[in-house]
């Protein structure tokens, strides 16, 4: 996995874990207007109503995963890039024109789930048509509580819709062209990190130290 704006590249291990084939609709049409808050609740509940135990609880403000926990929750960073790829080497897994909906087709809005061409993993929809949230913090030393989207809208351009680019966003922000795609699956970590994310690795980011660049404002909550 590459940062570009931190000029990094990482490999990331992945244990088995399940993801929707779907991004979470109303109907045909996927669930927009859905804040990072708003997807984690709804996790917990399908969780509950499922008789599985919820990966997410409420500590001080925070919301913290538990990784070993078997409910429904959202996709690591990592398992999305995973899932989107489908084994591709190239920035889309195909032609966009053919598996995602982008700017180029002139929407007003999202299309209904499922109608283009699917990865090689049967997924839909992982590019275009909506952003969706997944679990890490965009960066806890620049953005704050922001939350990572990935995947690209209907309204966005060819070059957001790739498997690369990452969007952020505060957790309790609605907005017309976010949704959401659960996964599933108890995980164990391995140095640390757990699908690729590591809260050891958000306490470090948010305790930079030194001179702040201007518009900095790292999570110290996740400190205390």
């Amino acid at each position: 996995m590459r940062d570009a704006r931190r000029g990094t590249v990482r490999t990331v291990a992945l244990e088995p874990y399940a993801i929707g084939r779907l991004p979470v609709a109303v109907g045909d049409l996927p669930a927009t207007g859905v804040a990072w808050d708003d997807a984690v609740a709804r996790c917990n509940a399908a969780s509950v109503a499922h008789g599985l135990r919820p990966a997410y609880r409420a500590d001080r403000g925070l919301v913290r995963w538990d990784p070993t926990a078997d409910g429904y929750r959202l996709p690591t960073e990592a398992e999305w890039e995973h899932a989107c790829r489908a084994g591709a080497q190239g920035p889309t897994y195909g032609p966009l024109s053919d598996t995602a909906w982008t700017a180029d087709d002139a929407l007003d809005g999202p299309a209904p789930v499922g109608l283009k061409a699917p990865n090689e993993l049967g997924l839909h929809d992982m590019l275009g048509n909506v952003w969706e949230w997944c679990w890490d913090y965009a960066d806890p030393a620049r953005y704050g509580g922001y939350r990572t989207l990935k995947g690209g809208g209907w309204a966005d351009a060819a070059w957001s819709c790739r498997v690369g680019v990452r969007r952020g966003s505060s957790p309790d922000v609605r907005l017309e062209d976010v949704g959401f795609r659960v996964a599933r699956g108890a995980v164990r970590g391995a140095d640390g990190f757990w699908q690729g994310w590591s809260d050891d690795e958000d306490r470090r980011r948010a305790g930079f130290r030194g001179p702040l660049p201007v518009g900095w404002t790292p999570l110290r909550e996740l400190l205390d």
